[in-house]
């Protein structure tokens, strides 16, 4: 499926209990966003208020919060919060299992707390944009049509879900006491 009607759920058929409402992404101003503006995780680890979102896990090394603009519920990032921004050149052997460990506890904990038939999980950026190395979990509920899987449920092209603040905030303490 090459768009996702606005207003409707994951599956093309209409809003269902887990999934709200599409929306347009204004695409444009993200790409604009992320290569000129600063960066995103030390934004949200300093608190800066454009860049508001709800945390599911932190510990000294690392945060783990809801994504702003998701494509599927529960679409979390989880970072390291030193600025880092290639796993293969700035994360020893060591490091990198530490980090995955706790990528991988907030996966059972997303899991956990909405209906998941696939755990997504990938590393996106570039130098060129969101330079800072994150791992985006996005849970794929049951039920999608395989043509609306994989990358195409990624894709905030065709739209991105209506989640208003109080149900990004229930959401993250559920997948918060999971942990």
């Amino acid at each position: 499926m090459d768009s996702q009607p606005t207003g409707t759920g994951p599956t093309g058929t209409g809003p269902t209990d887990s999934q709200p409402t599409w929306v347009p992404f204004d695409a444009e101003n993200y790409d604009r966003r992320s290569r000129e503006g600063p960066c995103l995780v030390c934004s949200v680890l300093a608190g800066h208020p454009d860049y508001s979102h709800h945390d599911v896990y932190e510990d000294a090394d690392t945060i783990a919060f809801l994504a702003r603009w998701p494509t599927l519920l529960g679409h979390c990032l989880v970072a390291p919060k030193r600025h880092i921004e290639s796993w293969v050149n700035d994360f020893d052997e060591t490091g990198f299992l530490a980090f995955q460990a706790i990528v991988h506890r907030v996966a059972v904990a997303l899991a956990a707390s909405v209906p998941t038939e696939r755990m997504y999980s990938l590393s996106l950026g570039s130098q060129q944009g969101n330079a800072h190395l994150h791992w985006h979990l996005v849970p794929l509920p049951p039920g999608v049509p395989y043509e609306q899987q994989q990358l195409r449920a990624l894709s905030a092209a065709p739209g991105v879900l209506n989640v208003d603040d109080a149900s990004q905030a229930a959401l993250a303490r559920t997948i918060a006491s999971h942990l």
